[in-house]
């Protein structure tokens, strides 16, 4: 049976040890997952992405957004952003993550990827704006596309389809252990929306 083909009675945790992924499956219906692109497509402020590479600035094809529950700073990739307001959209999508998870969330990073061709590099997630040990969840629009976790010890990799309209959520000890990217792929001529949503925490 192919565990991620349908709607999951209950999340699997995707990782052997050392953290904790777990993947709900498709929450959204395809005919939700295209309407709910369209939307994000067009009333979310979209930019091209920077980071700061050997002192370069870099600008990605890849574009991004940022919002919140208040104008919280956030740095990575050396630039710091600060965020809009959560917008009713992303208030309702937030209410519906944090239902599925048992999980509180105050901001949202979004990422839009225009075809296969556009990824992310190995990475975790271990800013130091970002709740120690918070969960962050990801929600898939548009495209599926191959995600894949690697262990920083023992290299060991894992990988997965994100499904459009599907969900999944990482937490616990996941961002010390564990990097995590979305390989690119010519294959793939279709674009992607990802939300992550995450907890800042300015105290």
């Amino acid at each position: 049976m192919d565990l991620f083909s349908s709607i999951l009675e209950q999340p699997i945790n995707l990782l052997p040890y050392d953290g904790e992924v777990n993947y709900f499956g498709e929450i959204f219906s395809s005919d939700e997952n295209d309407y709910y692109f369209d939307l994000l497509l067009n009333i979310i402020d979209w930019r091209c992405d920077k980071a700061v590479v050997f002192g370069n600035i870099i600008e990605t094809k890849r574009k991004v957004a940022w919002y919140a529950e208040e104008a919280f700073s956030y740095t990575y990739s050396n630039m710091t952003k600060t965020a809009l307001l959560f917008t009713p959209e992303l208030l309702s999508f937030k209410a519906l993550v944090e239902e599925h998870t048992g999980e509180t969330y105050n901001a949202c990073l979004l990422n839009l990827y225009h075809t296969g061709e556009e990824g992310m590099a190995w990475h975790s997630d271990g800013e130091k704006d970002l709740k120690d040990l918070g969960a962050i969840a990801s929600l898939s629009f548009g495209v599926e596309r191959k995600f894949a976790f690697k262990h920083k010890q023992s290299k060991e990799v894992i990988s997965l389809p994100l499904k459009a309209g599907s969900l999944l959520v990482m937490k616990g000890l996941t961002q010390q252990y564990w990097l995590h990217r979305l390989p690119p792929s010519k294959l793939v001529k279709d674009a992607r929306i990802n939300l992550t949503f995450r907890t800042i925490d300015n105290s």
